[in-house]
């Protein structure tokens, strides 16, 4: 597939890599010399330096022959413009990142097929990690009948040093799957003889009322979050304090830069603003960060969240979770003072990859620190699997159907569960194996 990104940002930047590594025929615009050349330098595609949004450089990227544009620049005027302009030369599916709610009424007729808003994402599924306190993932699918949950294998957990055959025999009474394992940075499927190691960040697929549960098979304390901290004032730390006081949640909002918050603390009872240096030990102390449930480092720069985490850890604070742009961030400190870690970059590629892959799709989850996707779709009626068993179908090693929804029930699945047309599945893959989970069942 001919795909167009229109901004190398970390949006842009991450799916041109992503993209680019799958073999899609990637073409990239970005205005900004210095980040073109280092996106030219480091993804095997097309960089265009140039105004993403002029008839001009949309033709230089062959446009019309594209069969997606991608609009992600930090400009909601020029994410439109590129769409209207794409529309006119013939792309069929235009997607564009618009953060302001007032331009996104008839978004269609400025030549829009999709709107995505990454942050708008993260800010929900932050609320979800507070919800779920301990898990380093949460992902719900078919509206939370089937959840996925991730975490790091503690000592002395169910997981650890045994195999899951002989799990399964020990752990009954609910159902539950091992999907995925990532192990110093590489990721496999699980199978029965796959043996979890303290350390491990393993992926659980669950009924979605299952979440005690899985979170102790990993040796993880759930916990319910009443008071959480967010350091910073950028749109996510807004959106979600808003999130978090409309649950319940008691929330303090910390930024040397938080003036323009002062309305908002007067609209909820439950949120207090405190104007200082999100990383200084005395503000934090000043103001209870030991008592703290969850702390969400949620400024627009990746040092500040690892810092004012470390930081809050160290004074006493239960769990944190930092935003990164740089995802290698997230794996390299995960369980070094750092609990979770979230990206807008991975929150656009959720929403977008869904309009690349084949088939009815309905959600895509990527990760922090894997290429692993777990995705949602709708068996079509022509699909070679109906009638057959998961264990007869061939699926490649190196995918896994963790969860299906057939009409009101949701399960997770054994090697004999058939196949029906139009079962939901929810499958964990690695990249090699997408083409041929899209095949068999498409």
């Amino acid at each position: 597939m001919r795909i167009v990104i229109v901004g190398a940002g970390a949006v842009g930047s991450y799916l041109a890599e992503r993209l680019a590594y799958e073999g899609q025929d990637v073409v990239v615009i970005e205005a900004d010399p210095q980040r073109a050349r280092e996106l030219q330098e480091s993804v095997d595609c097309l960089v265009i330096t140039a105004n993403g949004a002029s008839i001009k450089a949309l033709e230089d990227a062959r446009v019309a022959d594209a069969q997606l544009m991608i609009a992600v620049t930090s400009s909601d005027a020029v994410n439109i413009l590129a769409s209207q302009v794409a529309e006119r030369l013939g792309v069929p599916k235009r997607v564009a990142r618009v953060q302001d709610p007032t331009l996104r009424e008839d978004l269609e007729a400025h030549g829009v097929n999709v709107v995505i808003d990454p942050v708008e994402s993260l800010a929900k599924e932050l609320l979800l990690l507070v919800l779920r306190g301990g898990a380093s993932e949460v992902v719900e699918f078919a509206g939370g009948k089937i959840n996925l949950f991730g975490g790091y294998v503690h000592a002395g957990s169910l997981l650890d040093g045994i195999t899951l055959r002989e799990l399964r025999g020990r752990v009954t009474g609910w159902e539950w799957i091992v999907g995925a394992v990532v192990r110093n940075g590489d990721t496999f499927i699980a199978r029965g003889d796959s043996k979890i190691e303290v350390g491990d960040h393993v992926l659980i697929m669950a009924n979605g009322n299952a979440a005690h549960e899985a979170l102790q098979l990993m040796g993880v304390d759930e916990h319910k979050a009443k008071k959480v901290f967010i350091l910073g004032s950028t749109r996510l730390a807004i959106l979600t304090a808003e999130n978090l006081v409309r649950a319940g949640i008691s929330t303090v909002l910390v930024d040397i830069e938080a003036d323009g918050c002062d309305e908002l603390s007067a609209k909820y009872d439950r949120l207090v603003i405190v104007k200082g240096d999100p990383t200084d030990i005395n503000v934090l102390k000043s103001e209870g960060i030991d008592t703290a449930d969850i702390v969400i480092g949620a400024t627009g720069w990746d040092e500040v969240n690892l810092l004012g985490c470390l930081v809050a850890k160290a004074l006493g604070a239960e769990t944190t979770v930092a935003r990164f742009s740089r995802i290698e961030y997230a794996s390299l400190l995960a369980g070094n003072g750092i609990d979770a870690g979230v990206s807008t970059r991975l929150a656009a590629a959720n929403e977008i990859l869904r309009h690349i892959r084949r088939g009815h799709i309905y959600s895509v989850a990527t990760f922090q620190d894997t290429t692993a996707e777990a995705i949602e779709f709708e068996v079509g009626e022509e699909s070679e699997a109906i009638g057959r068993t998961l264990r007869d179908i061939g699926l490649p090693k190196s995918a896994i159907v963790g969860g299906i929804v057939r009409g009101d029930q949701a399960f997770i699945p054994h090697g004999t569960t058939e196949i029906q047309a139009g079962d939901r599945l929810i499958a964990i893959a690695l990249p090699e194996a997408i083409p041929s989970v899209e095949k068999l069942f498409a």
